[in-house]
């Protein structure tokens, strides 16, 4: 019996030896064009070094993309491999995400990993399959944050929430047990609304001019009237106090055009050495501002609320680059980097301007797409660039293959292993797509296929179809629904349209 038990032991240790560590670290609303890595106008000005040394070490996929384009939905998708009407987490709203359902964290502790989550967590219900948590409640904060904590309390920590939940990760990894491989959740609340940068952070671009995209005045023609019924332009629906940091009190009577109906909580957080370096920054540049106003155009207004918008949300991405360098560091000082598998993904992307817009939700491109680096040493090719399409439903069939365990019939999605390795035939050529919020930013519900060169979808609500053509017109100006030209593309579109909601078993349109 003692042989017998040796080598159960010695077998478990050498297969625990061969499965690889798993560093999945995640950012909330992360748009492509604020990644140095993929390249684009802000590469330059607003770099971010350390996932761009992810990048450079590993793999970056340009065609990576989500099934949902909202948080809890996307992050209920990379659980559970499923799409939102099959893991049962639609919306953000609701009783959370059933978690007596296969996930990924259970399947991985059920075989001897450490599992932990740290940050944001956003589908309501706790963690399940983790050896420990601490999770922001909700949406949470960036200054002073509260965790909640497993055994039901909640705990205040002095700092900056980006800088704090890394921390609480590295720490977990100096405790964890060493002798077992390791499943670590990272998840950032950065860059998510209201954009709230770290104080060392706040002076990174001053005396910089942001460029505009070509779409920031959009006029919404050309394509469906609900565009033009969102509530989420930084024109019309930016808020003074909340989004723009320009509190009432400072403004002394002066009335400023658009919305003001929140205030600033993170301030309200702030201890009175936070509030003093903030008010360094933001107090004379809002003064400048205010003094000027009256003599501004419309549009030099809502230029200045672009620039508002992206300085802060560049800067609060600023510390979520520190945290991915903090964690390459770490591992790198603790012998870690060669058996660990290191992701930097984000729920979904955003818009920084495209369509005069600062949220998510569309199937556009810049909402739809999202972030995936990795790195795998021995497996990725450094500085590689997969141009297959993968969505989030993928993550959790890619953790279990490199695992070295067995992939549940259930899960929708389809390991990218072969795909690292260089060996993925018979690749997905379409992806689906769909969003079934209800009235937030009155953005309406619609569901939809994408290929590598069109885009196809349906908005119920209104009975209309969208379709462009990605090639000629990358920023999506104008459908070319029902245009004679496109007839054939359009049918072959509907076609595939038809068969992936047969295909992933999606329900009748409501």
């Amino acid at each position: 019996m003692k042989l017998f038990a040796l080598l159960s032991f010695l077998a478990a240790t050498f297969v625990h030896a061969r499965q690889p560590n798993i560093v999945f670290l995640f950012s909330d609303d992360h748009a492509l064009r604020s990644i140095s890595a993929y390249g684009g106008d802000l590469a330059k000005i607003a770099p971010t070094p350390n996932i761009d040394r992810l990048a450079a070490s590993g793999a970056i996929f340009k065609n990576s993309f989500c099934g949902n384009s909202i948080c809890g939905p996307s992050r209920a998708t990379i659980l559970t491999g499923k799409h939102s009407h099959k893991n049962g987490f639609l919306r953000n709203s609701g009783k959370g995400l059933d978690q007596s359902q296969w996930t990924v964290p259970k399947a991985l502790q059920g075989t001897g990993y450490n599992t932990a989550v740290f940050g944001k967590w956003h589908l309501i219900s706790d963690p399940v399959g983790f050896d420990h948590w601490e999770i922001l409640p909700g949406q949470g904060s960036y200054y002073n944050p509260v965790f909640l904590q497993m055994d039901g309390s909640k705990k205040k920590f002095p700092g900056y929430c980006t800088d704090i939940t890394t921390d609480k990760a590295i720490k977990w990894l100096d405790d964890r047990d060493p002798e077992k491989p390791f499943f670590l959740m990272c998840q950032h609340k950065a860059p998510h609304r209201t954009f709230a940068p770290a104080l060392r952070h706040l002076k990174s671009f001053d005396g910089v001019t942001i460029p505009e995209p070509p779409s920031l005045f959009d006029d919404y023609s050309n394509r469906s009237k609900s565009l033009s019924e969102n509530e989420m332009e930084i024109d019309r629906h930016f808020h003074w106090t909340y989004d723009a940091k320009v509190r009432k009190n400072e403004r002394k009577g002066i009335e400023l055009p658009g919305p003001d109906r929140y205030g600033m909580a993170e301030y309200g957080r702030m201890n009175p050495g936070q509030k003093k370096e903030w008010d360094a920054h933001f107090v004379p540049e809002n003064q400048a501002f205010l003094k000027k106003v009256g003599s501004m155009s419309h549009k030099e207004i809502v230029q200045w609320k672009y620039q508002r918008y992206m300085k802060n949300y560049l800067g609060t991405v600023k510390a979520v680059d520190d945290s991915v360098g903090k964690m390459l560091d770490y591992l790198d000082k603790n012998g870690l980097t060669e058996n660990t598998i290191v992701i930097y993904a984000s729920d979904q992307g955003f818009y920084l301007g495209e369509h005069g817009w600062y949220d998510k939700r569309w199937m556009f491109e810049e909402s739809f797409k999202m972030p995936f680096v990795i790195r795998w040493p021995g497996v990725t090719k450094a500085g590689s660039r997969p141009q297959e399409m993968i969505q989030n439903i993928d993550y959790a069939p890619t953790f279990l293959e490199a695992a070295g365990l067995k992939i549940p019939a259930e899960i929708q999605g389809k390991s990218i292993v072969p795909t690292l390795k260089g060996e993925s035939k018979d690749w997905r050529k379409s992806l689906y797509y769909s969003y079934y919020e209800k009235g937030e930013h009155n953005v309406p519900q619609h569901f939809g296929v994408r290929t590598e060169t069109h885009k196809l979808f349906f908005l119920p609500g209104s009975d209309e179809w969208q379709m462009f053509d990605l090639v000629n017109d990358p920023q999506e100006m104008k459908s070319v629904y029902g245009q004679p030209e496109y007839a054939e593309v359009q049918k072959e579109l509907t076609k595939e349209f038809h068969r992936l909601r047969t295909h992933y078993e999606a329900p009748p349109f409501k």
